[in-house]
C-alpha cells in the first residue's frame, strides 16, 4: 500500500487535471481524495484476489480502512 501511495503521488498532475475537468473548485479536494482512496482500494482488492485467490475478509477490509484512516491527512493534502 505504501508503494501505491507513492505511485499516486507521482501521478498527481493527472489527478488534478481530471479533477479540474469534472468538479468545481470547492469539490476538487474531495474528488481527488476519492480517486486516491479508490485506487488504493482497487489495489488492495485485486492483490487479495491475485495473491490469496479469494476476496478479502471483513478483518482485512477493516485493516485496510484503518490504514487509509491513518494516512487520511497526508492523502487529503497531496496537492
Amino acid at each position: 500500500m505504501e508503494q501505491k501511495i507513492q505511485d499516486v503521488v507521482s501521478d498527481m498532475q493527472c489527478l488534478e487535471d481530471l479533477s479540474s475537468l469534472i468538479s468545481t473548485a470547492g469539490e476538487s479536494q474531495s474528488f481527488v481524495f476519492g480517486i486516491i482512496v479508490g485506487r488504493l482500494y482497487n489495489s488492495f482488492f485485486y492483490q487479495s484476489k491475485r495473491i490469496l485467490n479469494r476476496e478479502p475478509t471483513e478483518q482485512e477490509i477493516g485493516e485496510f480502512l484503518k490504514f487509509v484512516e491513518s494516512k487520511r491527512s497526508f492523502l487529503e493534502n497531496l496537492r
